[in-house]
Formats: structure tokens, sequence, C-alpha cells
């Protein structure tokens, strides 16, 4: 497993600062961040290839200080909430999620599916609150949940948006995993869906990650007019297919653009699309 940042060479005049056992501890996270469900010591032992001397020792550490919790009965250990507490602060503190409750239950309303709030969070998104559908059957979503960046519909949202510098970098630090036959397979290609994205103002998962559900995503701005955040739509593919996600696309734009206003971002701020 690498440790290498997103962006670094390895001739990188820093790489004499690294603190190997911070590398070790943020791997640890990334690992556990991966899988909610959580891994034994012996598991994270094997994922990380690290001594489980180490490992226990690092995962103890994370327990004491709140950021992960281990379950006795199962033996595993998993993420706590602490950590969900940091990326909000990250992104404007608890005033972010509280200013964009109402334009989740708006979007919500208006489009019948489980309207989300997420955020980037180093190598992958974070979802910061939801407002579930109201229909019997739906999408939803722990709160904390990581969702992957080549495939998800907000992450597309957010990068699509980012200075080109950053933007580069994390894309060239994916790994285009297949999950789907849908699913965005090389850099080029991602690149050219990033370049839509700006066109059009919002991003689609067309089945990309799994092919039960799709999601349609706008950037949202904070009062620099710099993307902090993606507001999406969830549901069902049954229900949601290529024509209803294709509707649903202008809906949550314009959903995202009212919630970056309330945000202070101006109008010329990036995002809107033709």
């Amino acid at each position: 497993m690498s440790s290498r940042a997103p962006g670094q060479t390895p001739s990188d005049s820093r790489e004499r600062y690294r603190v190997p056992i911070l590398d070790r501890t943020l791997d640890l996270l990334e690992v556990l961040a991966d899988r909610p469900a959580g891994y034994t010591l012996t598991e994270l032992t094997e994922a990380l290839r690290m001594p489980k001397n180490a490992v226990f020792r690092i995962a103890t550490t994370l327990v004491l200080r709140g950021y992960a919790e281990r379950d006795d009965p199962a033996k595993v250990y998993r993420l706590s909430r602490k950590l969900l507490s940091l990326g909000r602060q990250v992104v404007g503190g608890e005033s972010l999620v509280r200013e964009a409750v109402p334009f989740l239950t708006s979007l919500r309303d208006a489009t019948g599916e489980t309207a989300l709030l997420g955020t980037l969070s180093g190598s992958q998104g974070i979802v910061l609150d939801q407002a579930p559908s109201l229909h019997p059957v739906k999408v939803l979503v722990e709160l904390g949940h990581a969702f992957p960046l080549p495939t998800a519909a907000p992450a597309k949202a957010m990068i699509a948006f980012l200075p080109a510098e950053k933007q580069a970098a994390l894309v060239s630090s994916m790994r285009f995993t297949k999950r789907t036959r849908l699913t965005i397979r090389t850099p080029a290609a991602y690149r050219r869906e990033l370049a839509e994205v700006r066109r059009t103002g919002f991003a689609l998962d067309r089945g990309e990650e799994s092919e039960t559900y799709a999601c349609a995503a706008a950037p949202v701005f904070d009062h620099r007019d710099e993307v902090v955040a993606a507001l999406w739509v969830s549901g069902p593919s049954d229900r949601v297919d290529a024509k209803r996600m294709k509707a649903l696309g202008p809906i949550v734009k314009g959903i995202a653009k009212a919630l970056s206003r309330r945000l202070g971002s101006s109008d010329e701020a990036g995002g809107w699309g033709g």
C-alpha cells in the first residue's frame, strides 16, 4: 500500500519530513473507511501489511481518542462519528449542514427521491446529511459513509470545479476499478466526463458503482466561490432510469445554486452550465 499523498512524486523534497507512524495511522483510517462494517485485527494486519502489534497499538489509540470503535463480541474495529464531525468543521462547521437542511427537504420533495449532502475528504467523499425519500422503496445511506471518487455523481460534481492542479492530482491518484459494465475505466474517459459536468452543471451516476440505483448531483459553492460540497438525489434504478436522471439534473442544479447563494456564493461561481 502506498502512503504517498495525491500529487506527490518520489523526488518531492518534502518527503524527508514524513512521520512514519502518522503515515501508518492514516493508512489504517483509510482502510477502515472502505468497510463500514469494520475489520478484525488480523484483517487489518493483512490489509496494511504491518506487524500485528503495531496495528493493535494504533487501533487502540484511535479507540481511546474516540476516532474508532471496537465491537468486542464481533472483535472488529470500525470508524466512529468523530471523524464525521471533523469533516463538517472543515467545510464550514455545523453551519453548512444546518443551512442545507431546508434545501435537502426541498430537493426530496421536488424529486420524490432521497436527497443527500456530502463533501470531499482526501481520496474519497463523505455523506454529511440526507432527507430520506417518502417512497416505501428508497435509497438510504449511513451518515459518514465514504463514497468512491471515480463512480459517484457527487464526487464528479465537486471534482469538476476544483482548481486544475488539485483536480489533476486527484484524477491521477484514482484507481478505475470495474464495478459494473458501466464503470468508467480510464483517466481520459473520466476527464471527458468532468468536462461534461462543467458544461451542464450537474453530474450523473448511471449505475457505475451499482446498477441497482442511480444518482444526479450538483456542486455547492461557498462565499469564496469555491466548491465545498455537493447535493444529490439517489433512487432505485427501476424508478430513476436514464430519462428520469436527465430530468433530475437541472432540478438538483437549481437547488444547489440556491444553497450556494445562501452560503454567500455569487452568480459568477462556476457550475451552473449552459
